[in-house]
């Protein structure tokens, strides 16, 4: 039996999904008026449905930041934070994501279970609310994939039948010395077709993705304190003196200026060079 690919899990990994929903001014669907910060929204349907049925409204993510209070009768409102504003998920997505949760049952499913914990509040319900926010965002992310939600881009690639796996085991193994004719074969196309292929549907040639996911991963390690010659050996690099010209190149600055940054804020600065390797990266 051939094992299923997993599309996300590398990347939600090494940038973890955060919620922290908008307190209500009473239980019940009556959030705050203003919801500073919120960036993902639970929309009840049209008036006259039963208070507790999602499937007529609606999920609205605003990945990058809170835009503003959309319009309708707001259930649920958190803050989500999917790594930082140039994270892969948050670079991936459009400004806004509209779910209806009538097209999306596995969405529905959830924001089911987060409704009953608004109107009906318990003991631990402010933890069970963030987490279950965290599981609507990894099942929005499985939406658009499954939907082909993108044109162009990570969630376009990860849409892809072929592409997919390469990109996975480009996330999964940043320290491999990838040569394109290995992604290649990963994704069972030829060398120019991938080559091709993955531009076109992704926006980047294999080597800058590769190069980037690599300075991102290494940016995350700096930030936990980890010695550059251990980073340099598991993002690629032969040596710490060369991981550090490279890092240089893309974010402007050496290494240890990003040392007192904290983990989850990494991913806040896209790198500055975008570097494309040839056949081996």
């Amino acid at each position: 039996m051939l094992k299923r690919l997993d599309r996300l899990s590398a990347l939600i990994d090494r940038f973890r999904i955060e919620a922290t929903v908008v307190p209500a001014v009473e239980a019940g669907i009556a959030p705050a008026a203003e919801t500073p910060g919120a960036n993902l929204f639970l929309l009840m349907g049209p008036a006259g449905r039963p208070a507790n049925d999602v499937r007529g409204g609606c999920l609205v993510f605003r990945p990058r930041s809170g835009g503003g209070r959309p319009a309708g009768a707001i259930a649920v409102a958190a803050h989500v934070d999917l790594g930082g504003d140039v994270a892969p998920f948050a670079l991936a997505l459009p400004e806004e994501v509209r779910i209806a949760l009538c097209d999306a049952p596995a969405l529905a499913a959830v924001a089911e279970v987060l409704l009953d914990e608004v109107m009906r509040p318990r003991c631990g319900g402010q933890a069970i609310l963030d987490r279950l926010c965290e599981i609507v965002v990894v099942r929005l992310l499985r939406h658009a994939i499954e939907q082909g939600g993108a044109d162009s881009g990570l969630i376009a690639g990860l849409a892809h039948p072929q592409l997919a796996a390469a990109l996975v085991a480009m996330h999964e193994a940043p320290g491999r010395a990838w040569r394109l004719e290995d992604l290649a074969a990963v994704s069972g196309m030829s060398r120019t077709a991938f080559a091709t292929g993955f531009r076109d549907v992704v926006g980047r040639t294999p080597g800058a993705y590769l190069h980037d996911w690599r300075m991102s991963v290494a940016r995350q390690e700096i930030a936990r304190g980890v010695p550059l010659k251990a980073i340099a050996s598991r993002v690629g690099f032969s040596s710490a003196a060369a991981f550090s010209r490279a890092y240089s190149r893309a974010y402007g600055h050496a290494p240890r200026f990003d040392k007192a940054e904290r983990p989850d804020a990494i991913g806040d600065q896209r790198p500055r060079s975008m570097a494309d390797v040839r056949s081996s990266a």
